[in-house]
């Protein structure tokens, strides 16, 4: 059941979760503090951003809030679109 919302700038970091469990990889991306969506989001983006910068670096970037058919919202972001690295 996918969520009919726009397509947004959104201001996101990349950080270590202090559990993985149910997740993959060592690095994730979530919103930053003060922003629009919780840090508590998952973002689904780019694999570069995670792989590619240190961890704590901040990226704007184009993504729209959706959720899975099981429940659970996250942001989504088409990995090949442009990011904008701020720090």
């Amino acid at each position: 059941m996918a969520q009919d919302n726009p397509y947004e700038i959104v201001e996101v970091e990349s950080y270590l979760p202090k559990s993985t469990s149910g997740l993959r990889g060592k690095v994730h991306i979530r919103p930053v503090v003060g922003g629009k969506y919780s840090t508590l989001l998952h973002v689904e983006c780019s694999k570069k951003l995670s792989a590619d910068y240190p961890v704590g670096t901040r990226f704007k970037i184009r993504a729209t809030l959706t959720d899975r058919e099981d429940g659970g919202q996250y942001l989504y972001s088409y990995y090949k679109w442009p990011v904008e690295v701020l720090s």
